[in-house]
């Protein structure tokens, strides 16, 4: 089936996906945007699969003061390269990261890491596990997963801080 550039361009801003990837995508739907997108989607995990063992080295550390000055965070971002620690989409992770830690308190990044005394679900204490502040209906691992796929490159949180006043 031909695809329009006009639909090209309709995925790739919902996706942020390169144009050969989404033209790939719409043929194989035979046109249907949303399952495209599903598509897209099921690649960038299991891109974010393959990428998993590799080292991520260069990144940034990203702070969030909630407004009052009571509440912050502060994450350590991982990445493999310098260029993909200085795109929008990695910057965005990492702040979108950083307010998750200011408002959910997580205790551990990821299940692995529970304490065996941990008696609280990981689902309220693994930052990985949370429920995303800002899309309910996702969690931040899928969000990481997701922004894995659109750089193309491993991503790694390798650490944060939360501090309020009074704790």
């Amino acid at each position: 089936m031909e695809v329009s550039v006009d639909q090209i361009k309709a995925l790739r801003a919902r996706t942020s996906v390169g144009i050969m990837d989404c033209k790939r995508a719409l043929e194989e739907s035979g046109g249907d945007l949303d399952k495209a997108e599903n598509i897209l989607k099921a690649a960038g995990l299991a891109a974010a699969v393959k990428r998993a063992s590799r080292e991520t080295r260069e990144g940034l550390v990203e702070a969030y003061i909630h407004p009052g000055a009571r509440l912050g965070a502060i994450v350590e971002l991982g990445c493999e390269t310098d260029f993909v620690a200085r795109t929008q989409e990695f910057k965005a992770l990492a702040h979108d990261l950083a307010m998750q830690v200011a408002a959910m308190a997580p205790q551990y990044i990821r299940d692995e890491d529970l304490d065996e005394d941990e008696t609280r679900p990981p689902e309220e204490v693994c930052l990985l596990k949370q429920t995303f502040i800002k899309d309910p209906s996702r969690r931040v691992e899928e969000l990481v997963q997701e922004t894995i796929g659109k750089v193309g490159e491993n991503i790694r949180i390798n650490r944060f801080s939360r501090f309020a006043l009074g704790e």
